[in-house]
């Protein structure tokens, strides 16, 4: 017996277009001929419901630029369009993780209670496709899949997106930390005219201003920074970094599996230094203009005074408790992750302050006519 199997995650971020999807394939395929590992290719623009995407491409052209543009999570929009997006990206974790305990524990693997079919359909498409599962037939229920994959050999799953925030990798970092398991970054650095070319050859191509946006926001891995991202790669896209350097980054990950630290003091320094009083500073300003702006909205829909004072106080006490929950470790409403950036705040402050909106005035609705105005 060899000891427990070797398992690490790969984090492949970069723009739009970077050539992200076709590395990664390339990069499976060697792996598989000339390190005889188990490899599975996980890519969020195929395992993302078609159906969300599609219910952008059936609007007119200005509310699709902002659903996609809100789908990055880079704007703040009035609806919880980028909250869905959120919650469909931690499912997906959630669907990785149920795979990893499986492949640790050496069972079936069973579906998650709480799912989006189509989307847990396309996840269990995609592993079978690289041989990684297969259905329990002799089982009651089909649906129960077993590990196909030869134990002694290591599994290495490359996840393919933008991961254009550093929290979005820290996601995955704390995936590998939690089942000790081996964690490294390949970040794709592709001029942003070539993405902005090959994109708009696409099918299905983002607006131009959706990847300009992206690549002003960036995080690329800092591992000076962050301890965390130590074990990370950029490699020049087209330009490639050599085979050798690429595996050797992979190998090092799997030899060296993520410690899990019973204090979390290293967790506990990150969520410090991304929810420092600059961020509050930052989120704070923000918020105040989301319900001033709110409030200018409920005066010239001709809201009664009374009506706007109580909306008013509704929405600083959000705000007030948004705050609060992000200085005390996110407990309430920014429960989803530990860290999160100001754009992710921003669309649960959203979320939130449409459902009160939504409570108002189906309340004012109710119990009051709006007096007409002569």
């Amino acid at each position: 017996d060899e000891g427990p199997r070797k398992l690490a995650l790969c984090v492949l971020c970069g723009l739009p277009a970077a050539g992200k999807s076709t590395f990664a394939r390339a990069l499976g395929h060697r792996l598989r001929q000339e390190q005889g590992w188990a490899v599975g290719v996980v890519a969020y623009d195929d395992v993302m419901p078609d159906a969300f995407l599609d219910e952008a491409s059936a609007r007119p052209p200005e509310q699709r630029r902002e659903f996609e543009k809100s789908a990055a999570g880079l704007i703040g929009p009035q609806n919880s369009e980028p909250f869905q997006w959120k919650v469909l990206r931690l499912e997906l974790l959630k669907y990785l993780e149920y795979f990893l305990m499986a492949v640790i524990n050496g069972c079936q693997m069973s579906p998650p209670p709480n799912r989006t079919e189509a989307m847990w359909e396309d996840f269990i498409t995609c592993l079978k496709e690289q041989d990684l599962i297969f259905s329990a037939e002799s089982e009651a229920q089909s649906s129960y899949l077993i590990m196909k994959t030869d134990v002694s050999r290591p599994l290495l799953l490359i996840l393919d997106d933008n991961f254009y925030y550093q929290s979005m990798r820290y996601e995955v970092y704390q995936l590998a930390r939690k089942y000790s398991l081996g964690f490294c970054q390949l970040f794709l650095d592709c001029p942003l005219e070539t993405c902005l070319q090959r994109n708009g050859q696409r099918p299905r191509a983002l607006p131009a201003e959706t990847i300009h946006m992206m690549q002003r926001k960036i995080e690329k891995p800092n591992p000076e920074k962050n301890a965390w991202e130590h074990n990370s790669l950029t490699i020049q896209s087209p330009a490639c970094a050599s085979d050798l350097e690429v595996t050797d980054l992979l190998h090092i990950a799997l030899e060296n599996p993520v410690k899990y630290v019973e204090d979390n003091m290293e967790q506990k320094e990150t969520d410090r230094l991304i929810c420092s009083t600059n961020m509050l500073h930052q989120v704070d300003q923000t918020l105040r203009k989301v319900v001033s702006q709110t409030m200018k909205e409920a005066k010239d829909e001709q809201v009664p005074p009374y009506n706007l004072k109580f909306l008013a106080e509704e929405l600083n006490k959000l705000k007030t408790e948004f705050l609060e929950d992000l200085r005390q470790g996110n407990k309430k409403y920014l429960c989803f992750q530990q860290i999160i950036d100001i754009a992710d705040v921003i669309s649960f402050f959203n979320y939130e302050k449409d459902k009160i909106v939504l409570k108002f005035n189906n309340e004012e609705s109710s119990s009051m006519k709006k007096p007409s105005l002569m």
